[in-house]
This record gives structure tokens, C-alpha cells and sequence, in this order.
């Protein structure tokens, strides 16, 4: 097993150099925990894996969206995918250029739209005809040019999880293939846009390539199609979706990636981008917990951590099962089954079974691995319950990347403000 920035020394759990329990005694539990190196190697395989092709980088800020995690990676040269306003805020905010910034998703409000045009991002990617036209229109009322790169819903399906699927029929995500070549004659006739090319995003946690070969041959086919029709197209948007073993396994073969790329792209002289996120930062994250009580359910020894499916969403919400790494593995023989569950008032907060675990007891540590992505990004203070803390290690230091959010600060968000009274309709027209 392929542990990347985490190791046992004298069965103790270290990540980098720093063990887990010491990390533990200065943090509370529950927190994220990432390895710097970890992104670091990751980011520069990729980007020599894709050297060849000459394709550049934006990671998926959905899948991590710290700032000290996009300030890492955009200080090895990677650009941002974001798709929302917040997620451009944050990537400002990490000192990302925004002409690194790509803009995806389906439900951009004209404030963004118009926000992302102020500061002059890279592309935004058009995702349907109605968004098209209030691009268009906010870019005509800021007298800007707005870049746009048109999705594609080329109807492959990635051979993914249902609910991670965005490239097929019906899949609320781009605009079905077919009615590229209309939107694109319409576009170029419009002065306030400046049509660059396309996009396609099939999926995410993808481990077979071959959906990718499959949507990349539409999308080389399209471009042809395009330009033959007199239109220019300078850049072409390859989404992303790397999946990743959740045992540190071995994931997708790069090299194969990069070789697909290479041989349905390299003739048509364009841009190439990918948008990894998963892959980048997922093997490079755990969530640290406590034990807090162990009792019998059934036939099944249950240990209730003071982790939950608040702080990490995958198991409830798409059945995943994260590998479990006890804080301290002294007697690696002893092993015992036990479900690990946490406190939220949810039947469904279940991390899962676990075969090959020590002895458990209160107070004793266990990391949930693979967490880097899709963990912190996703969690919420459900039963009122602090939101997470986020550590960074780098070598033998560490710090808190971000600080738990406690019930105080939340309660100070609901303070009550003083009652306002609006008019009625009567009233207003009387005033009027």
C-alpha cells in the first residue's frame, strides 16, 4: 500500500514528518489534515505526464476549496476551474492571476457573470443558449468582451457514479453536441463575446479512460466540423474527473492519458486544458477523529467516533468507503471488525465496516484516508456541530489552515436584526 505522504514509523502514523497523535494533542479532533509534498508531487507528475502535449492545468477548486491549498498549487503554476462566485472570491484571495481562471458550471447569475468579466478571467464555459444571451448582455452593459468556450454534452457516459455523471443525455450539465454549430455561427457574429473554442467534462472519479478517448474523438470531430464552416477555434477545455484508488492504490495510467490527448488533439494546433481536482489532492488528505465509545450493535462491535457525516459527506451521500488508519498500529497482529459510525442523529452515518483494525478504545485516534477532496469542501454544520479545522503539515511543521467554526460564531450569525416594514403594493402606487 501506496501511503504517498503518510507512513507508520515504530506503529505510529506520521504525515511527513510530524506524527499524527502529537498533531492530535494540539488540534481537537475532528480535522483535516493535508501533505504538502503530497500536492506537490502530484501537481509536477502531471504536468510532466502532459509536457509532451503542452496542455496546461486548472484545478477543480469544488473538490478543495482552501485558500492555502489553492495558494500551494497555484504557486507551482496551475491555473483554477471554479463554478461559482464564491469559489472566484477564494481563488482571488490565494493570489491566482485571473487570467487563470476558468468559469464552469450551469447556474451562473448575471452578478458573477458580470464580477468574472470585471477582473478579467481566462473563459467562461457557456452551458446553455439562455446563459449565452446573459453573458452576452452583461458584457455589452459593462462595454467588456466576454471569452467564452461553449460545453459540450458529447452523450458519453464515463462509467462512473450516477450521481458524479455530466456527460450524457439528459445530464443537466452543457449543451447536447448538435446544437454547437448554430450557438457558435450565432456567437461569433456578437462584438461583445469573443468565442475561443469548447469544452467537455464527462464525469469525475473516473478510472477507465475510455470514455475520455470516446468524448475527446467527438469533441476533435466537432472542432473539424467548426472550422470548416469558416469558424476559428483556439481553445479546447477537457474537463477533468482523474478518479483515484481509495485503498492509495494505483489510480488511472497517466501516461495512457496523456497518450490519448496527445494523439485526438495533436493535429488541431489548439489550447489544451485539464481540470483535475480529485486526483491532485485526494490521496494527500485525512480526516483525524476520536474514538468516543465502543459498544455491540447486533453482532458487530461499533466504535462511535466524534467524526461525522457532517464533516465527511461521501459515505452517506454516494456510499463510499474511505480506508481507516489507526492513529497508533503497535500490535499489527490483533486484528478485530468493527463498524465505525459517528454522533449525528442519522441512521446513515456510517463511515463503514472494517475488517483488520486494532483493538479500539475511547480516546484512541483513527485518520480516515483519501480525504483531500470533496471532505472539508463539502462539510456543514448539521445538528449544529462545529465546522471542521483544516491543517496544512510541510515537513516537520504544521499549521491551522483553517480554524473550526464553533457554535458561538454561528450563533453570532443569527443574531436579530431590527424588523423592517416594507410597503404594500396599495401604499406604494398612493405614494406614487
Amino acid at each position: 500500500m501506496n501511503l504517498g505522504g503518510f507512513s507508520y514509523e515504530n506503529g505510529e502514523l506520521f504525515v511527513e514528518a510530524l506524527s499524527v497523535s502529537k498533531i492530535a494533542d494540539a488540534v481537537p479532533t475532528p480535522f483535516y489534515c493535508y501533505s504538502a509534498s503530497s500536492i506537490r508531487n502530484a501537481y509536477n507528475l502531471l504536468r510532466q505526464k502532459l509536457a509532451s502535449s503542452r496542455t496546461s492545468i486548472c484545478f477543480a477548486v469544488k473538490a478543495n476549496s482552501n485558500i492555502s491549498v489553492l495558494r500551494l498549487l497555484s504557486e507551482l503554476g496551475s491555473g483554477m476551474d471554479i463554478v461559482s462566485g464564491g469559489e472566484l472570491e477564494r481563488a482571488l484571495a490565494a493570489g491566482v492571476e485571473p487570467s487563470k481562471i476558468v468559469f464552469s458550471g450551469v447556474g451562473k447569475t448575471r452578478a458573477e457573470i458580470s464580477r468574472a468579466l470585471e477582473v478579467g478571467i481566462h473563459q467562461i464555459n457557456v452551458e446553455s443558449p439562455a446563459e449565452l444571451d446573459a453573458i452576452s448582455d452583461t458584457a455589452r452593459s459593462l462595454g467588456r468582451r466576454a471569452p467564452i468556450v461553449f460545453r459540450v454534452n458529447p452523450d458519453v457516459d464515463a462509467r462512473t457514479h450516477a450521481k458524479i455523471s455530466t456527460g450524457k443525455k439528459g445530464d443537466k450539465f452543457g449543451i447536447a453536441i448538435d446544437e454547437i454549430p448554430g450557438l457558435y455561427a450565432k456567437a461569433v457574429t456578437s462584438p461583445e463575446l469573443d468565442v475561443a473554442g469548447l469544452a467537455v467534462h464527462i464525469g469525475s472519479q473516473l478510472l477507465d479512460l475510455a470514455p475520455y478517448r470516446a468524448a475527446y474523438e467527438r469533441l476533435a470531430s466537432l472542432t473539424t466540423k467548426l472550422r470548416s464552416h469558416g469558424h476559428q477555434v483556439r481553445r479546447l477545455d477537457l474537463g477533468g474527473g482523474l478518479g483515484i484508488s481509495y485503498h492509495f492504490g494505483a489510480g488511472p495510467d497517466l501516461t495512457e492519458y496523456a497518450k490519448i490527448i496527445e494523439e485526438t488533439f495533436a493535429d488541431l494546433n489548439c489550447e489544451l486544458t485539464v481540470e483535475p481536482g480529485r486526483w491532485l489532492v485526494g490521496p494527500a488528505g485525512i480526516l483525524v477523529s476520536e474514538v468516543l465509545y465502543v459498544k455491540n450493535t447486533g453482532n458487530m462491535a461499533t466504535a462511535i467516533v466524534d467524526a461525522a457525516m457532517n464533516d465527511l459527506m461521501r459515505p452517506s451521500l454516494y456510499g463510499a468507503v474511505h480506508p481507516v488508519l489507526p492513529a497508533r498500529n503497535v500490535n499489527k497482529d490483533a486484528s478485530s471488525a468493527y463498524q465505525l459510525v459517528g454522533p449525528v442523529c442519522e441512521t446513515s452515518d456510517v463511515f463503514g465496516t472494517y475488517d483488520a483494525l486494532p483493538e479500539l478504545r475511547s480516546g484512541d485516534r483513527v485518520a480516515f484516508g483519501c480525504a483531500g477532496a470533496y471532505g472539508a469542501s463539502m462539510a456543514s454544520t448539521y445538528n449544529s456541530r462545529d465546522l471542521v479545522a483544516e491543517v496544512l503539515i510541510d515537513g516537520d511543521h504544521f499549521r491551522i489552515i483553517r480554524r473550526r467554526q464553533t457554535i458561538g460564531d454561528l450563533l453570532a450569525l443569527e443574531a436579530a436584526t431590527p424588523w423592517q416594514a416594507l410597503r404594500s403594493c396599495s401604499d406604494a402606487k398612493t405614494a406614487m
